[in-house]
């Protein structure tokens, strides 16, 4: 039988072993208990009203952001494990690899849909505060990924990455909720978008790859492009026309809808967790 910290999202999908959950209780249990802190502590501060829409957007992405931090250093402070969330070793390499790859992943992505006959470009529209809008998604970014793949996957991890890779995944999923409402599709875009974060923090042992991966896709995606579905307050520059079947073009839910990012999804999280597996077998010679 192979270690658990052997174990990356490819043997998830290439093997299914036993697991005694009876070991990670505890785990599981803190899991939980952080995510319900964090939800009590969003329902309980409230958004300052302000006219000015962007202000707006900003409070209501920069209140989880701080909750995230704060619930995550006092879990951290608590905690018997050595947790390094966002560490600097090998930095200039872990942001070349979350750009190119954030870039890759969502040029891609509308390239394939475009050539398909999904979509087409609409016009550009003026954006005020377009610096602004990118500030409040930096922060809701890395208040998801800290959230999900921050303590509770490193915590869980150390008990077993099967079970961490499992239930954050789910966490994610919950988080993108709405994804349900949309179909099939949507929901295994989601989950394979967060097993694919995972490859990459695994890969990298950092979670800035994954912030700025998670970054290029929405920023590209939404503010510039339209094409990936935020809350329903942010703008963009362009607007895309979404053309054919939905199966191609996402339809409704955009290109996060579209069975060539479930494709994109799946093979950037063979390449990394190949990747993974190849750089451990290297470490061990």
């Amino acid at each position: 039988m192979k270690e658990a910290f052997s174990y990356t999202p490819y043997d998830i999908i290439y093997e299914l072993e036993e697991v005694d959950l009876n070991q990670n209780i505890k785990s599981i249990g803190k899991g939980i208990l952080f995510f319900l802190l964090w939800a009590i502590g969003i329902a309980l501060v409230p958004i300052p009203e302000t006219k000015i829409p962007v202000f707006w957007r900003l409070w209501a992405e920069g209140i989880p952001f701080v909750i995230t931090l704060l619930i995550t250093g006092v879990f951290l402070k608590f905690d018997f494990y050595d947790l390094r969330l966002i560490p600097t070793r090998n930095f200039g390499k872990n942001i070349g690899i979350g750009v190119l790859t954030g870039f890759l992943w969502i040029g891609l992505a509308i390239v394939g849909i475009y050539i398909l006959g999904g979509l087409r470009l609409g016009e550009k529209e003026i954006v005020s505060n377009l610096y602004l809008w990118f500030f409040a998604l930096f922060l809701n970014t890395i208040m998801q990924e800290v959230l999900v793949r921050g303590y509770i996957y490193q915590s869980l991890k150390y008990q077993s990455k099967k079970i961490a890779i499992v239930f954050t995944t789910l966490l994610f999923t919950f988080l993108h909720g709405g994804a349900f409402e949309a179909g099939f599709i949507p929901v295994l875009n989601v989950v394979t978008m967060s097993l694919f974060m995972t490859a990459v923090l695994e890969y990298t042992n950092s979670l800035w790859p994954p912030i700025i991966i998670h970054y290029i896709w929405n920023g590209v995606g939404a503010l510039i492009y339209g094409g990936v579905s935020l809350a329903e307050d942010y703008p963009s520059l362009y607007q895309m026309e979404f053309l054919g079947s939905p199966i191609i073009s996402g339809g409704a839910v955009k290109i996060e809808g579209s069975i060539v990012v479930l494709f994109l999804n799946i093979l950037f999280l063979l390449i990394f967790s190949y990747l993974t597996k190849k750089s451990r077998n290297k470490n061990r010679m």
